[in-house]
């Protein structure tokens, strides 16, 4: 089971590498934006952010096939493992194809179907990215086409991971690791609802409290 945060936040990436086995980080546009930074110098901010050991990944934003293959080249001249992210569009499949040609690993994002993950998998992307909040969002079930596409994926291209994203819940993310899928990518604010359970802290409070009652102190 590997856990990736879904952000460019440096100071957050840090904090949150300190307490959870995080694999890596995952970017796509949106977020690339919302950081500010050119994607050249933000890509080695995070890889530095990671102690330089987790997996980085970051999307292209061209619209045909052919200049999807040269941005991926050009992204992986900033992290040599970089992982390419590819829409899953009639020219992101003929990308990952040429890509995978190229060993160049891919996620093929953007997933609202198992079929559509399916094919990406097919195509050679290493990962599949299902979102599933989006899809709840539109009426959809994102954890019934998390669970299609884990059972497609083990049938018919076990090479490929579910990587699932878009999430708004601990439950969601929960529900998609039931389902069996290998990989999360969390958004900081979900991440931080796994550690920072209220009803936690009351309890410890109830503890010391009881502790400092019997003994006059808080040391053992």
């Amino acid at each position: 089971m590997k856990i990736y945060l879904d952000t460019a936040d440096i100071p957050a990436i840090v904090r949150l590498a300190r307490v959870l086995p995080l694999a890596g980080v995952t970017t796509n546009p949106s977020i690339v934006a919302a950081a500010g930074k050119p994607i050249r110098t933000l890509l080695p901010a995070l890889h530095d952010a990671l102690d330089n050991k987790g997996q980085l990944f970051a999307q292209v934003i061209a619209s045909t096939a052919e200049d999807m293959v040269k941005e991926a080249r050009v992204l992986r001249q900033c992290i040599s493992d970089l992982v390419i992210k590819v829409p899953v569009t009639t020219e992101g499949l003929a990308a990952i194809k040429r890509l995978h040609s190229e060993g160049i690993p891919t996620l093929g994002t953007a997933v609202y179907g198992a079929g559509q993950g399916l094919l990406s998998a097919l195509a050679g992307a290493q990962f599949v990215a299902p979102y599933v909040n989006r899809l709840d969002a539109q009426g959809g079930d994102g954890i019934q086409m998390v669970q299609e596409l884990q059972q497609l994926l083990t049938l018919h291209a076990p090479q490929s991971i579910v990587l699932a994203a878009s999430f708004k819940t601990p439950r969601q993310a929960l529900n998609c690791m039931l389902a069996g899928c290998q990989a999360i990518t969390l958004p900081v604010d979900v991440a931080e609802q796994f550690i920072t359970t209220p009803a936690v802290q009351a309890a410890i409070e109830k503890f010391n409290q009881d502790w400092h009652s019997a003994f006059g102190t808080m040391t053992l």
